[in-house]
């Protein structure tokens, strides 16, 4: 794994070496007049995948973004490798921490391959062009997400599906230490599901850390380690996936009845 980015300074660098790599302090979410979140206390660890479970609107993807620094928290800290995210340079963020949105609006058309690409920006000097290395880089990304033959095609020609795994490949491409991850099944049938969802689960093994939100429960407790369940009202509960992942769980959290079935010795979680 990278080593940590932090602010020049003997000082900050002690601080970071004993920090979790990404950690919640007091947070609260708002949206407009709503708290979603009130004090939010989780530190994520490397080796790690958590996912983030709740109804629609319950504030899973304002958590991810404010995690990733792209929204200011409505009280507490975000902390990168012990430093408030507010204190680094986005391109020292982007060194350590990769964000999948749910939705992506390319601008522009290019091809598979110059969209993987883009994941390496972080990597380079300003002005500096992609290197061999980076184009091996993008082209395993491609070849993990069932996309390397699909290299130079447009994006506009591309499936939902497979614009959204040539996606997960530019976050594979960026090598961050931390993937913030919003639905990344979104559009996947269910095989590339477990592809996707496989890959950052190896990375985690690997010793990355992987947050994720997700709508199946019993996606989550296939592949994450711990889940992180919003009420959005305010209330949230953290545990690992055997303790806190249960039929009474989640009946409270989507308000319906749920029940869990045994499947070869694998839990899964059908609405009733």
């Amino acid at each position: 794994m990278d080593a940590p980015v932090s602010p020049a300074g003997n000082g900050a660098a002690a601080r970071s070496a004993a920090a979790p790599p990404l950690a919640a302090r007091a947070v609260g979410v708002r949206a407009g007049a709503r708290a979603l979140v009130q004090g939010l206390d989780v530190e994520f660890s490397p080796g790690e995948v958590v996912a983030i479970l709740g109804r629609n609107g319950s504030g899973k993807t304002l958590t991810l973004h404010t995690l990733a620094g792209l929204r200011e928290p409505a009280s507490g800290a975000v902390e990168l490798d012990g430093v408030a995210l507010g204190e680094l340079k986005r391109r020292a963020v982007a060194l350590r921490l990769g964000l999948l949105p749910q939705d992506l609006e390319d601008a522009f058309v290019t091809t598979a391959m110059e969209t993987v690409l883009i994941g390496r920006h972080p990597h380079l000097a300003l002005w500096q062009w992609e290197s061999a290395a980076d184009e091996r880089l993008a082209r395993s990304a491609l070849a993990a997400v069932d996309m390397g033959d699909f290299a130079t095609r447009r994006t506009d020609t591309l499936s939902g599906g497979e614009q959204r795994r040539v996606a997960v490949a530019a976050l594979l491409a960026q090598q961050p230490a931390i993937f913030l991850l919003d639905e990344p099944t979104n559009h996947l049938d269910p095989h590339h599901q477990l592809v996707v969802l496989g890959l950052f689960r190896e990375l985690a093994h690997s010793g990355r850390t992987v947050i994720t939100t997700l709508h199946d429960p019993t996606l989550a407790a296939r592949f994450a380690d711990r889940v992180l369940l919003l009420h959005g009202d305010g209330r949230w509960t953290l545990g690992p996936v055997s303790e806190a992942l249960t039929e009474a769980s989640l009946c409270d959290l989507y308000l319906a009845p749920m029940m869990e079935l045994d499947k070869d010795g694998r839990r899964v979680f059908v609405s009733v």
